[in-house]
């Protein structure tokens, strides 16, 4: 195997045979722009042109394949026209990130798009350069000592990314490639696991479905004669550490981040900096519930099992929950985040911009269970292979995730040559 020699350019070690180019310099770039008011120039006729926003792009996505609405003719001279190969980047959210559009439209000043770069790129090559940390590590440098981080014309120009052979590039945006389509096939495994989990949450909670050798009536209970309130925190994310004695339950974890049943033994929880002990301590069992959300979300919970000698508090926008009867272990974390239970909350949530739920709201609620706890048991076994099942899946993920950006910081950086 041929060895390979490097020389060092603006951005690090490269390849001697690799170029290091100025991203204005082998294409064209430009900013977004709109007709005012929009609203003006919004039209559901197909002879409409693509409005392309935001809102269109998906978390995670590598391409833009449509968009919710279009503008009329009139309004593209006050635009700018994009076409399927084109790159759009964001000028502040997601800060430097590269889409692909795969449709044609217009775009609004809060885009900037790249283009006619095919003479230098390969476009599956040009993304992964976009996306490759040493390029948004410029984005940042341009950035600095700025209060807010944005991109525009001259910063994406100024851009210095490597350049390969094309044959070269073509194996290293293949491999990439094939990375992100094991990826994407893991996610729509995972989306339709969870889909599955959620009917099965529909048949089990609500007594559409018996599970066999169960045949106990079920009863009425209402949270406000069935459970205490335990007092909750308010410290906020800039008083947590990594380390310490009172671990915590933050709501925006619980939102986007914990299953319905949180096994502490299990997971890294953040703990409250400079406390030491607590009379607010959590036991197995106890629900928190997320009493503020930017949606209807709001309402999701989770039940907490094998605490052990963990000192754990219900934290800031929480509702904590402790029931005085006995429940299955797990039982209550998945009918809780049920569509039967969160739909009695939809009437009591307040709020335009934020959603919130109140005490008295979430004590008003009533829930219809198995008398029989052997039968909450069978119930919270079965939704809980379910949840290692999606977790597995998870973790797998991950790992490819990992993978790719160790493949992409060795294929990018010329450590290691397909050709």
């Amino acid at each position: 195997m041929k060895e390979t020699r490097f020389k060092q350019t603006e951005i690090g070690l490269v390849p001697e045979d690799w170029e290091v180019v100025r991203l204005g310099n082998v294409s064209n770039i430009y900013r977004g722009g709109s007709p005012r008011p929009i609203e003006a120039y919004l039209t559901p006729l197909t002879t409409g042109v693509n409005w392309i926003k935001i809102g269109d792009v998906a978390p995670g996505a590598k391409y833009i394949n449509h968009t919710e609405e279009r503008i009329k003719q009139s309004g593209i001279p006050s635009s700018r026209r994009v076409y399927k190969g084109d790159f759009l980047l964001s000028n502040s959210m997601s800060f430097g990130r590269p889409y692909i559009l795969n449709v044609n439209g217009c775009i609004h000043d809060g885009w900037l798009v790249i283009q006619n770069y095919d003479n230098s790129f390969i476009r599956d090559f040009l993304y992964y350069a976009l996306s490759a940390e040493g390029t948004l590590s410029q984005y940042r440098k341009m950035a600095a000592g700025s209060s807010v981080q944005n991109l525009n014309k001259d910063k994406v120009s100024e851009v210095k990314l490597i350049l390969p052979h094309m044959a070269e590039q073509r194996k290293i945006a293949e491999a990439l490639s094939d990375m992100d389509t094991l990826i994407a096939e893991l996610d729509k495994l995972i989306a339709k696991k969870r889909l599955i989990k959620q009917g099965a949450m529909q048949q089990l909670l609500t007594g559409r479905t018996r599970l066999k050798g169960f045949n106990e009536p079920w009863k009425v209970f209402s949270i406000f004669d069935t459970f205490d309130f335990i007092p909750n925190n308010t410290y906020s994310r800039e008083q947590m550490s990594d380390g310490g004695n009172v671990k915590n339950i933050h709501y925006g974890d619980i939102l986007v981040k914990y299953s319905d049943v949180l096994d502490i033994s299990k997971t890294q929880l953040p703990s409250i900096i400079n406390l030491f002990t607590t009379d607010r301590s959590l036991k197995d069992g106890d629900i928190v519930i997320a009493d503020t959300a930017e949606d209807e979300t709001v309402g999701k919970a989770v039940e907490v099992i094998n605490i052990g000698d963990y000192k754990v508090e219900a934290g800031l926008h929480t509702i904590a929950l402790r029931p005085t009867i006995k429940f299955a272990k797990g039982f209550l974390g998945f009918y809780i985040n049920s569509t039967v239970f969160h739909d009695q909350l939809l009437p009591h949530i307040q709020g335009i911009k934020v959603s919130s739920i109140s005490k008295k709201a979430v004590s008003s609620l009533m829930m219809y269970v198995p008398s029989d706890t052997a039968e909450q048991d069978a119930i919270a076994s079965i939704l809980t292979d379910m949840d290692n099942e999606i977790a597995e899946l998870e973790k797998k993920k991950s790992k490819y995730e990992k993978l790719k950006q160790g493949m992409m910081q060795q294929l990018l950086t010329g450590r290691i040559r397909l050709i």
